[in-house]
């Protein structure tokens, strides 16, 4: 099953950590950054699936989780050729949010205007989780300026962000809460 991972190390005392592949950098580095960020939105989609929702919901984004732990591991490897195989992230993982996306918008009005968020503490919760998803995508672009980063994590952020904002409208519909269309004041 592997190996057993000790909690502490203390290799990192000195304000530098390892990644995949023995480099070992700053924690301040931009690609900790990155895939540090990236654990912050694998931890509040936890939270968020534990809100008391639909199974499927429920299912799904611990599908996302897993898909985001994988482009976590990508970020933080750093070598040609690692000693140790890497998970993998393709098209088709790509395919089944916007095919989720598309299944959600099906029984959503449209929409012509932005939505301020609210109304339910899981619609707030999914608000935040798109909200740290965009940040997150601006970290790995940014990553992106500096070195090579796999397009797909890139593509799979964007995707997962339009997501997260489709499944809060879907939560407005279950929850039968209006949505609050922003209508700005000029």
């Amino acid at each position: 099953m592997g190996f057993e991972m000790k909690i502490y190390t203390k290799t990192g005392d000195k304000g530098t950590t390892s990644l995949v592949g023995g480099k070992r950098v700053s924690k301040s580095h931009a690609r900790i950054n990155a895939y540090g960020s990236m654990d912050e939105l694998i931890s509040y989609l936890g939270l968020l699936r534990d809100q008391g929702i639909r199974e499927e919901i429920h299912d799904f984004i611990l599908l996302i989780q897993d898909k985001l732990m994988i482009c976590a591991t990508l970020l933080a490897a750093d070598c040609e050729d690692c000693k140790e195989k890497l998970p993998g992230l393709d098209e088709s993982d790509i395919n089944v949010l916007e095919n989720e996306i598309d299944t959600l918008e099906k029984e959503l009005s449209p929409l012509y205007t932005f939505v301020i968020p609210g109304g339910h503490s899981t619609i707030s919760h999914t608000h935040v989780a798109r909200s740290i998803c965009r940040r997150v995508e601006r970290l790995v672009i940014k990553l992106t300026e500096t070195g090579e980063v796999n397009n797909l994590i890139l593509k799979y952020l964007n995707r997962l962000s339009d997501y997260l904002f489709v499944l809060s409208r879907k939560f407005h519909k279950d929850f039968k809460i209006n949505e609050i269309p922003w209508k700005p004041k000029v």
